[in-house]
């Protein structure tokens, strides 16, 4: 009875530790499967920004005004672009969609994707 008892409890030992180790892995931007992060990498062109694992291509993206920005949903799930501030509202961007806004004021904004949290960045206008 005590053998069986250890053998659960090391199977639920393991379990918990691949789980961890799966959500660590792919919530992490350091796993390599991410874009590039700070610059003008990620994207098709410099005012392109990719939605790709749960990310966006780049976490802080510099435009002057009147600069359109477009970001493309390469992932297989639904996104959202929501600015902090309310600024642009991209409503839910379905797989292999893209919006795009155009950048009329300086300033930082910050954004979101509204369904998966942990998803965020900024878009710097000079």
């Amino acid at each position: 009875m005590k053998t069986k008892n250890k053998i659960n409890l090391l199977t639920t030992v393991l379990m918990i530790a691949l789980i961890t180790t799966s959500v660590l892995f792919f919530c992490s931007k350091s796993s390599g499967l991410y874009g590039t992060g700070v610059g003008n990498g990620g994207g098709n062109t410099p005012n392109s920004i990719s939605i790709a694992y749960f990310s966006f291509s780049k976490t802080v993206l510099s435009v002057t005004t009147g600069t359109k920005v477009t970001w493309t949903n390469n992932d297989g799930a639904a996104h959202t672009v929501i600015a902090d501030d309310g600024t642009f509202n991209s409503r839910q961007i379905s797989p292999n969609s893209t919006f795009s806004y155009t950048f009329a004021t300086k300033g930082n904004f910050p954004y979101h994707c509204s369904i998966h949290t942990m998803m965020k960045a900024t878009v710097h206008v000079q």
